[in-house]
Order: C-alpha cells, then sequence, then structure tokens
C-alpha cells in the first residue's frame, strides 16, 4: 500500500500531483494526473493539455488514492523509474 513514507518505491503514474514550488514560476501551480516518467521529468495531463515538468528542482504534491497528500523534493525522485521503485531504503 502507498503511503507518505515509502511513495518513492512506488508507481507515480496515474497519481494526482501539484507542482508547488519550481524553479521556473510558470511550472508553479501546475496540476493534474501523472502520465509518464522519465529519470529527469514527470509528464503531467493537465486541463490546458500535456506538460513535461523537469523533477529537480520542483517540489511536488502527490495526491495518495486514501486522500493523502504528500509533499516529495523532486531531487529525490532523479533516478529513472525501475530503479527508484526497487530501492530498499527511500532517501526521502
Amino acid at each position: 500500500m502507498i503511503n507518505q513514507r515509502n511513495i518513492l518505491r512506488h508507481e507515480l503514474i496515474g497519481l494526482p500531483v501539484m507542482v508547488m514550488r519550481a524553479s521556473n514560476p510558470h511550472h508553479q501551480g501546475i496540476s493534474g494526473t501523472v502520465i509518464d516518467e522519465t529519470r529527469n521529468m514527470l509528464r503531467i495531463s493537465t486541463a490546458s493539455g500535456v506538460k513535461m515538468i523537469p523533477k529537480h528542482p520542483n517540489t511536488f504534491r502527490f495526491t495518495l488514492p486514501d486522500g493523502t497528500m504528500v509533499d516529495v523534493d523532486g531531487s529525490a525522485l532523479v533516478m529513472s523509474p525501475e530503479k527508484r521503485i526497487t530501492l530498499k531504503t527511500p532517501n526521502y
């Protein structure tokens, strides 16, 4: 079960997300659903189209299936998703 302690070891695709802090002021406040992830980027489906947002140095707020909101420093997400979900001890 995904929770705030193990979010880094779980799939992010399908989770609602909002960019809370961004180095680019145009990215701050973007919200939608994660539809894809690469080593350095989150692809977010928004009401105005698909946005590619760099993980580092931004902060993201994910809404978990139980409604819990979790803020994650994007630098903790910077690695390929298949490597991140196999971490034994998350660095968050």
